[in-house]
């Protein structure tokens, strides 16, 4: 009998080191964790909150069919994160990579490890406009407020579209 697939949306973004191989690199490693059935482009966002100075980031989002549990599923995002040499010294750091589980179906949780839907994602343009790529009128699991009219109430300012075809060999089969 095969596991029952869920649906998660996560937001990938990197601004330490060598940010475009490395969200490249975390795709085919998300692979492991079930079928990209989406890509969005690529974004420069300038970054939120955090230490001054840090670097732009590279931002994205994709859509997974998953067979993991959500918690299973954000223990190999945080595995991941962790094999690109991820720290966690300061919140909204600078970093390597950042996998975010930003929805999981229409699973809501308020546990302090496993927060659905992502408790800000519905405020932040960086993450918005990559999830507007993937599917403009994915509700908010409790508000019910569509990403496309979320991203519209948000401030746009520092993110701007960058690359239309960052993963060459993507492919929903793939």
């Amino acid at each position: 009998m095969t596991a029952p697939v869920s649906v998660a949306f996560i937001a990938l973004g990197a601004n330490l080191g060598e940010p475009l191989p490395t969200l490249r690199w975390a795709v085919t490693q998300l692979r492991a964790l079930g079928q990209v059935k989406a890509l969005s482009r690529l974004y420069r966002t300038a970054p939120v909150g955090g230490p001054a100075g840090q670097p732009e980031y590279l931002n994205a989002a994709l859509c997974l069919h998953t067979p993991l549990s959500a918690r299973d599923l954000l223990a190999g995002l945080h595995d991941i994160e962790r094999h690109a040499g991820r720290t966690r010294s300061q919140r909204w750091e600078a970093r390597t990579l950042d996998l975010d589980l930003i929805l999981y179906g229409r699973l809501t949780s308020d546990d302090p490890t496993l927060l659905l839907p992502h408790p800000r994602a519905w405020d932040r343009a960086f993450v918005l406009a990559p999830l507007c790529d993937l599917h403009p009128q994915l509700p908010h699991p409790t508000t019910g407020e569509t990403v496309s009219a979320a991203l519209a109430r948000t401030d746009r300012q520092g993110v701007q579209a960058h690359m239309d075809d960052w993963f060459d060999d993507w492919s929903p089969a793939g």
